[in-house]
């Protein structure tokens, strides 16, 4: 029974996929404010230490959208720039590195860590607006492609990937998909990540998604 670890599982992607994970038969532990705040380090610790078991899967869904509706000319506050990229970057690297020592104590190359980004993290996408968003979703696309390096040798898979446009709080009402549709691709993309394509970026239906 593998055992998955998923962060912001209270709504949306995250609670469909814990739901996902649960139905297949798999040991789901979820990280959900305020229980557990990505962006502060004693919650992390503290979450660490409750967690004893090896973890396979890793994913890292947590993240804030708060600048849909800010104005070049007068908005974008810099303490909006602070948060964001605490819980959309730095929460990322935080949880990771917390929960390192039990992806290293799964089965040998084995685990795996899936970071939910964006296609709006692709140079590809630069219509403007949602500067904080784009940067922050763009900043841990290229995180997550380094620690596709660097956990290499430890046999950890790391893959980055945009969730579609799905009908969600954040993406409202009139989106593409449904988030059952959205679960169900990224649920197939994690089952094939591993060490050969460690790194990707991809979209949920399986396409590569340019940089």
């Amino acid at each position: 029974m593998p055992h998955v670890v998923i962060t912001g599982a209270s709504r949306g992607i995250g609670r469909a996929l814990a739901e996902g994970y649960e139905t297949a038969g798999a040991d789901v532990t979820v990280a959900n404010r305020p229980e557990v705040d990505v962006t502060d380090t004693a919650s992390l610790a503290a979450f660490g230490r409750a967690v004893t078991a090896p973890v396979d899967l890793l994913i890292c869904n947590a993240g804030v959208f708060q600048d849909r509706r800010e104005t070049l000319d007068n908005g974008y506050p810099p303490d909006m720039w602070a948060q964001q990229f605490a819980a959309n970057v730095t929460g990322v690297f935080l949880t990771v590195q917390t929960l390192l020592p039990n992806l290293r104590a799964a089965k040998a190359g084995t685990a795996k860590i899936a970071i939910i980004s964006s296609q709006m993290a692709s140079h590809t996408r630069a219509p403007g607006g949602a500067y904080i968003y784009r940067a922050s979703k763009a900043a841990v696309l290229n995180l997550g492609r380094n620690l596709s390096s660097d956990l290499a040798s430890d046999g950890i898979a790391v893959g980055i990937y945009h969730p579609g446009w799905v009908r969600t709080d954040m993406g409202g009402p009139s989106a593409a998909i449904s988030v059952e549709e959205s679960r169900d691709g990224l649920m197939a993309r994690f089952d094939a990540l591993g060490p050969a394509s460690t790194g990707c970026f991809e979209t949920w239906d399986g396409q590569a998604h340019p940089f």
